[in-house]
């Protein structure tokens, strides 16, 4: 099959500047409503790119994450966000964009079209066999994430492409093709919008079931979580009574000098 950018392709909107406010709000929520279909479709290549992550990190593998412009900084959010919903120690899920931090908050010139930059960033990480490479580009061209997967790839990494356009060339570098096809974007090309949010999806479906598969959370709660504000505490302390029948203020004790729901409720048990 031919390579069809379909991300590009002309929205199925027209006159939008003619339009109100309702009817552009409308329209955008129904095209938003086709992403999880689209999502759901790639489930079988997800499910086969978690087991292979799960596996590699119980040996203690990590997570990469590439991507430039809105795809780069989708998988650094969804790297940062590991350590305090999990309690996963730092550098397990790593997230580089073109461009390095800056270009989280400003557009870096040309920093995509290298395709050489993104292996070196990866190997100033140590890259190894146990690690997983997961390249995002919702048009399925950008140089900078093609360049790291075909090194990785061609070093028996565990590699994963994640575009919204069938065939792409950054899925044929990969060894897994996850392709959400969400189709034209309500402003044409704009792929911040339906691509960017079916990418989202995609990454949290990746490491939440990753890090259920690996013990972090317990029931539904995220019981390994970092206690790093009064909420966090507070949500933490609930669990804990929940699970012991302990009082708030005992509970909330027990959190503070433990660390994590998990250790609270496993000492408490120890002394039971």
């Amino acid at each position: 099959m031919a390579f069809k950018k379909i991300t590009e392709q002309p929205s199925l909107y027209n006159d939008l500047e003619k339009k109100s406010v309702s009817e552009l709000l409308f329209d955008i929520n129904s095209e938003d409503q086709k992403v999880a279909l689209a999502v759901r479709e790639t489930i079988p290549q997800i499910e086969k790119l978690v087991e292979g992550i799960v596996e590699r990190m119980k040996k203690g593998g990590r997570i990469f994450y590439l991507g430039a412009g809105t795809s780069g900084r989708l998988g650094v959010l969804d790297a940062s966000e590991i350590p305090p919903t999990y309690g996963m120690p730092q550098g397990k899920v790593i997230g580089l964009i073109a461009g390095g931090d800056k270009a989280l908050r400003n557009p870096i010139e040309a920093a995509e079209d290298n395709p050489e930059r993104s292996w070196e960033e990866l190997t100033a990480h140590n890259i190894g066999e146990l690690d997983v490479v997961i390249g995002i580009a919702a048009s399925g061209t950008t140089p900078y994430v093609i360049g790291a997967l075909e090194k990785a790839r061609a070093l028996g990494i565990l590699t994963a492409a994640i575009s919204c356009n069938p065939d792409a060339p950054v899925c044929k570098a990969a060894e897994i093709a996850i392709e959400p096809i969400v189709g034209p974007e309500f402003v044409t090309g704009s792929t911040r919008m339906k691509s960017g949010t079916a990418q989202k999806l995609v990454l949290n479906m990746i490491t939440t079931t990753t890090m259920i598969k690996l013990g972090r959370v317990k029931g539904n709660k995220m019981v390994n979580m970092q206690l790093t504000n009064k909420k966090l505490v507070d949500r933490g302390t609930r669990m804990i009574v929940e699970e012991t029948g302990l009082d708030y203020e005992t509970a909330k004790a027990l959190l503070l000098e433990h660390g994590s729901v998990k250790k609270a409720v496993d000492a408490f048990r120890g002394k039971e």
